[in-house]
């Protein structure tokens, strides 16, 4: 997966977050089996984080489509902890299966979802506490 300027939506500290996760997919995507788990564990870790940051700022700006988004976070992390389960009963291949449908699913969900809630945050003028204007 390669890091597209589309990717980027005008708010720093979300277009960093998804830097780090098209890493963390790279990470996952060149692993072997004996990485692979761990690999998949990170990039959960840093999913669960991001998504947590993402439904935070949602709340706190006051989204409106907030559910539809925190909905789609949750499926998404449902579906990776599945993965991870199965990776550990002897299938360690999986996570970069996942690591292979990831590009798809990111580059919808940022031009979408996330583009949305960029825009949302700008025309609000909501800063997330602890981060510089």
């Amino acid at each position: 997966m390669e890091w597209q300027d589309r990717y980027k939506l005008g708010h720093e500290p979300m277009d960093a977050t998804h830097r780090e996760f098209v890493d963390l997919v790279n990470t996952l995507a060149q692993a072997g089996d004996g990485e692979a788990i761990a690999a998949l564990e990170a990039l959960i870790d840093h999913t669960d984080a991001h998504f947590a940051q993402e439904n935070r700022w949602m709340e706190e700006s006051g989204f409106p489509p907030l559910h539809c988004h925190v909905g789609e976070h949750q499926r998404v992390l449902a579906s990776l902890r599945s993965v991870l389960s199965m990776a550990r009963k002897g299938n360690p291949g999986l996570g970069r299966v996942v690591a292979g449908e990831m590009p798809a699913w990111f580059d919808n969900h940022a031009a979408t979802m996330d583009a949305a809630l960029a825009w949302h945050m700008r025309q609000v003028n909501y800063v997330p506490e602890g981060i510089a204007a």
